[in-house]
């Protein structure tokens, strides 16, 4: 998986550079992406996701398995895609 959150689903966006002469290049808006260890408590392990600044608030509002579950039903991250550790 690139740089996509899987909580959000947040993915780069693409625009331009505006130079002082009106010139316009491209460029890419990349989010703001952490890889992240979570303690899964229902199943009792590490877990390891990418996840955005947006994305760690929804779990610290919601809590980790509430965000999880949102995030498999929207699309965002599958339960195969989700790096167990140990």
């Amino acid at each position: 998986m690139s740089r996509i959150c899987q909580i959000t689903g947040k993915k780069p966006a693409v625009g331009n550079n505006v130079s002082h002469s009106m010139r316009r290049t491209k460029r890419r808006f990349d989010i703001n992406l952490f890889t992240k260890k979570f303690y899964y408590v229902e199943e009792d392990c590490w877990i390891v996701l990418k996840v955005s600044a947006a994305g760690l608030r929804i779990i610290n509002r919601i809590g980790l398995d509430a965000a999880l579950k949102q995030a498999v039903a929207k699309g965002y991250c599958e339960w195969k895609d989700i790096q167990v550790i140990g």
